[in-house]
């Protein structure tokens, strides 16, 4: 039936009878915001006791490895259910071809296994891409001015296995190369991680939302060209659909649409079409515009930022990760 099958009249319905008090609207609200639909992202760094400042995203830090455990330690009391990882890699370990991305023992491996030991029932999402460990700052291997997609999936394959070996519970491959879900799902079957999920970035669209994200992994400055022979037109939607369909096919337990904010309307097709855990990135030029415009006291920081992710899930995510993580639990939790 449609919702709008029953029609009332004035004054006999009057839509306010259920917005006349806090417990009135909580009760009938048609959509929940709470700590378990984050996931909070966090910026690894070489170093001891290092939470250096990232330019452009107020509030959030690069950590070194030893101050992870208190990071997932503090997830847990709010009742965030997992952290994401990503790395900057010190230029020393970058390369043409990423090949720090797949050394057992790398800055991500150690950081994996630094949560694990400490909070083992946080979950950790870990990246599979290579823009962190390139020197050209794209997510494949680059020839001749042309991303390679076959050899970029190989590299990207052993790079989900050390993270897998390492303990990631999630590989969330966030490359766009094609074909990419199903060579990393079969590898790991074949060394025995069918218990480590898939999280595809199955609609990842060449946006301009990027840019503070790219600062905090020091990819930025090296990125030569842009990447839109391999992240999605954002004028496309049908696309979308199509994209989530094949990683599906090939063996994604979860699929996510990124950015957030611009691309509601696709999270809801790709909801609506099939019914897969949903999530969206509230990424990081987003999260900057929210924070500075508070910092600013343009807006309310903390009521916009929950009538945001209220807007993530009435499009219908299951999962939002975001930046402002903490503080959305920490105001929940008031």
């Amino acid at each position: 039936m449609s919702a709008f099958a029953v029609i009332g009249r004035y004054p006999t319905t009057r839509p306010r009878r259920l917005r006349a008090s806090p417990w009135l609207r909580r009760l009938v609200a048609e959509s929940t915001v709470t700590p378990a639909d984050l996931v909070w992202p966090l910026f690894v760094a070489e170093g001891q006791g290092e939470q250096q400042e990232i330019p452009g995203m107020g509030g959030v830090h690069r950590l070194s490895v030893d101050r992870l455990p208190a990071a997932a330690a503090e997830a847990r009391a709010l009742g965030i259910p997992a952290v994401a990882l990503f790395p900057h890699v010190a230029g020393e370990f970058k390369s043409a071809d990423g090949r720090e991305a797949t050394r057992p023992g790398n800055l991500i491996c150690r950081a994996i296994e630094a949560i694990k030991a400490a909070e083992p029932d946080i979950g950790v999402i870990v990246d599979v891409a290579l823009d962190p460990y390139t020197t050209h700052g794209h997510d494949g291997i680059l020839h001749g001015g042309a991303i390679l997609n076959d050899q970029s999936v190989e590299v990207l394959v052993r790079q989900a296995l050390v993270q897998a070996d390492a303990g990631a519970d999630v590989v969330a491959p966030s490359d766009m190369m094609d074909g990419r879900v199903g060579a990393i799902r079969s590898a790991l079957d074949g060394s025995g991680h069918t218990g480590v999920s898939v999280l595809s970035y199955a609609a990842k669209y060449a946006s301009a939302f990027y840019g503070p994200f790219r600062d905090a992994v020091g990819s930025r400055a090296a990125l030569q060209g842009d990447k839109k022979t391999y992240q999605m037109n954002p004028a496309n939607s049908e696309e979308a659909l199509r994209e989530v369909a094949m990683d599906i096919d090939e063996g994604a337990d979860m699929v996510m649409v990124k950015p957030g904010l611009p691309y509601l309307d696709v999270v809801r097709r790709v909801k609506d079409a099939f019914g897969l855990p949903t999530f969206a990135y509230h990424v990081s030029g987003e999260y900057a515009m929210l924070r500075a415009a508070g910092d600013q006291g343009w807006i309310d920081f903390d009521k916009a930022l929950l009538e945001v992710l209220a807007g993530f899930k009435r499009a219908g995510c299951d999962g939002v990760l975001t930046y402002a993580a903490r503080d959305a639990a920490r105001i929940l939790a008031a």
